[in-house]
């Protein structure tokens, strides 16, 4: 999986690299020298945004780039503002100059996710890497957690399934674990229903030999730590089952266990952060694919807390494989539950590609979220856990259904079919994320996505400073 680690390095005395000296549009003059000046101007440089200017330095050598601004500064909290400038750079190594080393550092993110490829498949691999040098008192590992993370998570979410199948997501957890010095452990197939959990037995039970159904379990921290439980959907591929897609729904069906990758990717950001946290990282991890065996339209399921669940539709398994998760996540009664999904379409169509809906049943952890989420430039938006629509999941044979009887605020139902399962007095928030970009961006290229993990990662950060604070 990629690591970006060696895109960022702090100064030394006596490092020698290129000067990229930010410039705004009405500034920029004034740094020149008259040679300088004379030169920029006969290029037809104008400190327009994401101009460059090289300058010749002794010898002919170009040490020193005017990068332009446009008419104002970055802000110090923008993780993108440097993203556009890489791609536009020879291989080397950089010091930004012109702005705050607060701006630089920030921007340090989108700098090294610029340089992410997923270049798994292909044969010929172009290595050209731009090293930014940040000032010697600048925490470049705290930059690297969260660009590692994400990383991770566009790796997970870009492999194919006949790589990424349930197996393979077991061996990612797994090697995380190794890394971090955590424990993981797995309940495979038919042992799912002998240790209760048979949501994610009957959803993935048709997938077969070699791909069975599983619940990766990774555990790490120490005892005495606040308990913070990760639970990500680990659908490897989604045919719909019996309920199927049709081709073009099932295009983009290698990315459903984005809700798994997010969580994976979170957990490698508090691991490497070495966060005072006791963590568990739940991953249900099923194909949900098409057999003699499927579970089928108008079945009636078991769940591990007991209720019992008509299927509605073979589609919406999501938030089958999690309640069972969900619940064995809320047995412990931890301090916190975040899960993540790529749940519905009713949120895309909502919200768009780029905002995960989010759902919770706190407001202070809600304040937390959207305090983290304006601060990183990492953006959540709240959805209402509406409840006069719980009725809809009403069932006339079982405790439930798992599809609403009206089409009509699906992110919500779905959101709400999930609190079931989570204990009242317990924390939690849930994000129903796309996981994918479906448009290229400075930083972002077409792929696998990681959406709300530095606003959670924060929050984090903050809700065990505050939970430290009260038991003082």
């Amino acid at each position: 999986m990629s690591d970006l680690s060696s895109l960022l390095i702090n100064q030394t005395p006596d490092m020698g690299c290129r000067t990229l000296e930010m410039v705004t549009q009405s500034s920029f003059k004034g740094a020149l020298s008259k040679t300088e000046a004379a030169w920029a101007e006969a290029v037809g440089f104008s400190g327009k945004k994401n101009t460059l200017c090289p300058l010749p330095g002794k010898e002919g050598a170009v040490d020193r780039i005017l990068v332009g601004m446009g008419q104002s500064k970055p802000s110090e909290t923008d993780p993108w503002w440097l993203a556009s400038v890489v791609s536009k750079l020879e291989a080397g190594s950089y010091r930004v100059t012109g702005v705050t080393d607060a701006a630089v550092t920030a921007g340090a993110y989108g700098w090294c996710l610029e340089q992410y490829r997923f270049d798994r498949y292909l044969s010929d691999v172009e290595k050209k890497d731009r090293v930014l040098v940040l000032s010697a008192d600048s925490d470049t590992h705290a930059v690297l957690h969260a660009v590692n993370g994400a990383a991770l998570t566009r790796d997970l979410i870009n492999t194919p399934t006949e790589h990424m199948g349930p197996a393979d997501l077991q061996d990612a957890a797994e090697k995380l674990a190794e890394t971090y010095g955590g424990q993981c452990g797995t309940i495979v197939g038919e042992d799912l229903l002998e240790e209760n959990f048979p949501a994610v037995h009957a959803v993935g039970r048709a997938a077969g030999v070699g791909r069975e159904p599983r619940l990766i379990d990774l555990t790490w921290g120490a005892a005495s730590h606040p308990l913070i439980t990760l639970v990500g959907k680990g659908v490897c591929f989604d045919t719909g089952g019996l309920d199927l897609k049709p081709a073009a729904g099932m295009r983009l069906m290698k990315k459903d266990m984005g809700g798994a990758a997010h969580v994976l990717g979170l957990a490698r950001m508090i691991m490497g952060a070495k966060l005072k946290v006791r963590l568990r990282v739940l991953i249900p991890a099923v194909e949900n694919a098409v057999s003699g065996n499927a579970y089928r339209p108008g079945d009636v399921i078991a769940t591990r807390k007991g209720l019992s669940v008509e299927i509605g539709n073979t589609d919406a398994e999501g938030r089958l494989v999690l309640c069972d998760a969900l619940a064995l996540a809320s047995e412990e009664n931890p301090d916190l539950i975040l899960d993540f999904a790529t749940l519905t379409g009713a949120a895309r169509t909502a919200l768009g590609p780029d905002l995960p809906a989010t759902f919770t049943n706190s407001d202070s952890l809600w304040e937390q979220l959207e305090a983290s989420a304006n601060a990183d430039h990492d953006p959540l938006w709240r959805m209402p856990l509406w409840a006069p629509y719980d009725k809809l999941l009403d069932s006339e044979i079982a405790d439930m259904n798992n599809i609403a009887s009206s089409g009509q605020g699906g992110a919500i139902t779905a959101a709400l079919y999930l609190q079931r399962f989570v204990r009242d007095t317990v924390t939690w928030a849930h994000f129903d994320v796309f996981g994918w970009t479906p448009s290229a961006h400075p930083g972002r290229p077409v792929g696998g996505g990681a959406q709300g993990l530095r606003a959670c990662f924060s929050m984090i950060e903050n809700f065990i400073s505050e939970k430290v604070g009260k038991s003082n």
